[in-house]
């Protein structure tokens, strides 16, 4: 009778199944998080920026859009704002393509859902303390009370980004869908 060898913590079905879905969780959570980064960035630009005309990118940095050229330049700032947010939004589907060619890919709704508002919380926080209150080139909405719309944003972000690592961590208690 021969002895047989120790297992390794892989050597279980279990466990290398286990061991895969958390590797192919990362995809599903770095795509949700760079989707959120794009989503929140284009919602911030598409309905704040176009729609509402709230403000635009360098609206509190003398170049207001009350003028041709200060309109010219705020739509090129814009523009290229929008193209970083696509670029979140693809490298999301990039990252999502390539896990699900893999084949093995854990979905997990809630997971996604809660990468996602982590990702818009996130750039609500972090384009809100730089552009608003570091640089100060726009602010939510400028006038009187500029200043409690700005606080009000990053309340809005710190609350999705709260809310999606709540919904990441119930969904990692869930089982996964290969």
């Amino acid at each position: 009778m021969t002895a047989n060898p120790p297992q390794t913590p892989l050597d279980s079905p279990n466990q290398l199944d286990r061991a895969s879905q958390k590797g192919d969780r990362k995809s599903v959570v770095a795509a949700g998080v760079l989707f959120g980064l794009g989503f929140s960035g284009f919602f911030d630009g598409v309905v704040l920026h176009q729609i509402l005309q709230w403000h635009h990118m360098l609206t509190s940095a003398g170049y207001a859009d009350t003028t041709v050229a200060g309109l010219k330049l705020n739509t090129l700032a814009d523009g290229l704002f929008h193209v970083v947010t696509y670029a979140f939004t693809l490298s999301g589907l990039v990252v999502l393509w390539r896990a699900l060619e893999r084949g093995n890919l854990a979905w997990s709704s809630k997971v996604f859902g809660g990468a996602l508002l982590i990702g818009a919380g996130t750039f609500d926080v972090v384009e809100g303390i730089i552009d608003h209150h570091i640089l100060g080139i726009h602010h939510v909405k400028s006038g009187p009370n500029e200043l409690a719309w700005d606080l009000g944003f990053l309340a809005l972000g710190a609350t999705l980004a709260i809310l999606g690592w709540l919904l990441l961590r119930a969904g990692q208690q869930q089982p996964t869908y290969k």
